[in-house]
């Protein structure tokens, strides 16, 4: 499978361990620093997108994760642009 996907992830400490997620897809993955949290979360996705693929779905999930297809560029998905992040509290 030959992909580009642009995705955020997110960083977090929990227990001692370093935890990283790309929240669009719901994709998570650990390890003992950042750069390891980091290195497992892509090879995650990486795994996540090649059974989507083998499953026929890959464009569905993707286009329903809030990712579109760069027009120019075949198998270039670029996720929304965000024009707002923020924290609020309720």
């Amino acid at each position: 499978m030959n992909i580009h996907l642009e995705y955020r992830m997110e960083v977090f400490e929990e227990e001692g361990q370093y935890v990283a997620l790309c929240p669009e897809l719901n994709v998570s993955s650990f390890g003992d620093s950042i750069e390891e949290a980091k290195r497992s979360l892509k090879e995650a996705i990486e795994l996540f997108l090649e059974e989507c693929d083998s499953m026929g779905t890959l464009c569905e999930v993707l286009s329903e994760a809030g990712f579109t297809p760069d027009p120019g560029r075949l198998s270039h998905w670029k996720f929304r642009k965000l024009v707002l992040t923020e924290r609020a509290t309720l």
